[in-house]
């Protein structure tokens, strides 16, 4: 039985109960979106009549931060330190000769639209994209390969957009070389992979300098099996859905967009990197792996920032845990939990969380028995233990992310840290939480009343 990529990410979700299938048809342009958005991207839909197409989508696989961790393996109380351990322990992939993404190899008649059903998801956006696509790369120096989710814009036969933003330095440097030579940047686009490889796609390059292939080994506790790509020097996973190859075309730019990106804005317009595709290689019967913007690879990205701002937190406080919140869009809030021993620890908490990276705006900093996940919990935090005069931080004029629709208009972030801890001393019993013995936690209401769901 398959234990990588996509196909084994079905048979789990199966096994938890957690994949839901629609057999009505479904347009792709805005239908099938609207679908996948009315659970806020949090219910993986296997869509098998797509209208136009005898090709099945897969959606929706990664929006729901408790079924990540169901399908990594990972505990809400592991999470944290496993991948940090992933990180500084990375394990060799393996290289095997031949692999079910080599049942089917096309080198001819290329028409991305025509072969697959590249959904159109908002009014203005300026046509379909691929947006689960990882690209892979080979670092010219170091013979690294590198990946990261991307969107693509479809032009039209062979030829896609790839969106290379600014915090893509690694990559927009070497992009830049290949432009003074005129040579061509050899990639790949991999879809139909599992939560282990997305998540090892969201670390940074640029800070760890680490080959992402031997950190997805090291989280899915066995090698990443890998295959050579049929047409470019590049490996890509054994059993994924699709692969695109191809090559970035030196000095030649189209303008991208507009696209509904993070936080339902549309994002900015502008010139991009064209990908040609010479060669697609798929599996027999394969499903296009879909991720209605922008959830699925923005919570990933949040569990890596989670590591990150707890590693950063821990080394001056007491860290308990981090959320770095979907409503902020996976890095522009944490909330952050901590066991407060000194006077001054949550304003400590607040500079290490916001030196952790520029994308963080806000943090709220709370203690233990304050839930990070439950908003009605940091609210009672924030009702009862602030004091704007004392216990806001408050840094103007900051870099902030270049994702955030008002950095971008204005160019620079005010950052914002709430310490919503409790005074320690003798004051500290006047915010004892309420308790009912015995009955904190879950309960099991159906004992009581039979057949009534939470």
């Amino acid at each position: 039985m398959e234990t990588q990529m996509l196909r084994a990410t079905m048979s789990k979700l199966q096994e938890l109960g957690q994949l839901e299938v629609c057999n009505v048809e479904v347009d792709p342009k805005y239908e099938l979106g609207a679908v996948l958005r009315y659970f806020n991207n949090q219910k993986p839909i296997l869509f098998n009549n797509v209208k136009g197409y005898n090709m099945p989508v897969m959606g929706a696989l990664y929006g729901n931060r408790q079924l990540y961790y169901d399908l990594m393996g990972v505990t809400p109380e592991n999470r944290l330190y496993k991948f940090m351990d992933a990180i500084a322990n990375p394990q060799p992939y393996k290289i095997v000769s031949n692999g079910p993404i080599k049942e089917n190899i096309v080198t001819r008649n290329i028409d991305i639209q025509r072969m697959f059903p590249v959904p159109t998801s908002h009014e203005k956006d300026a046509g379909s994209f691929i947006t689960a696509g990882m690209l892979i790369v080979k670092d010219s120096e170091t013979g690294e390969s590198h990946m990261a989710v991307r969107r693509f814009q479809v032009r039209g036969g062979n030829i896609i957009n790839a969106l290379v933003s600014g915090h893509s330095p690694r990559l927009r440097k070497q992009l830049e070389k290949c432009n003074a030579m005129n040579k061509p940047l050899e990639c790949a686009v991999v879809l139909g992979y599992d939560a282990t490889y997305l998540l090892a796609s969201q670390i940074s390059s640029t800070r760890y300098g680490l080959d992402k292939y031997a950190v997805d080994s090291a989280l899915r506790g066995e090698p990443l099996e890998l295959v050579k790509c049929y047409s470019v020097d590049l490996e890509v996973p054994a059993y994924a859905e699709m692969v695109l190859e191809g090559h970035i075309i030196p000095n030649r730019l189209e303008v991208e967009g507009p696209f509904g990106e993070l936080m339902g804005y549309y994002g900015d317009v502008a010139p991009n990197p064209v990908m040609e595709v010479t060669t697609v290689m798929h599996r027999n019967n394969p499903i296009f792996q879909h991720a209605f913007p922008c959830r699925e690879e923005h919570l990933a990205n949040g569990l890596i920032r989670e590591a990150e701002v707890f590693s950063s937190v821990k080394n001056l406080v007491d860290a308990k845990d981090v959320n770095i919140t979907i409503g902020g869009g996976c890095r522009l809030h944490g909330i952050i939990s901590i066991d407060k021993k000194k006077d001054g620890d949550g304003k400590t908490a607040i500079i290490g969380a916001l030196a952790s990276g520029y994308d963080i705006k806000h943090v709220v900093i709370v203690d233990t028995d304050i839930d990070i996940y439950d908003p009605s919990s940091v609210e009672l935090a924030l009702a009862s233990r602030v004091q704007a005069s004392e216990d806001l931080v408050t840094i103007p004029g900051a870099l902030g992310s270049g994702l955030e629709a008002s950095h971008v208009a204005r160019g620079l972030t005010d950052k914002l840290g709430i310490d919503a801890t409790k005074p320690l001393g003798e004051k500290s019993h006047l915010f004892e939480l309420a308790e009912i013995p015995g009955f904190e936690g879950e309960l099991d209401i159906e004992k009581y009343l039979p057949g009534v769901k939470k």
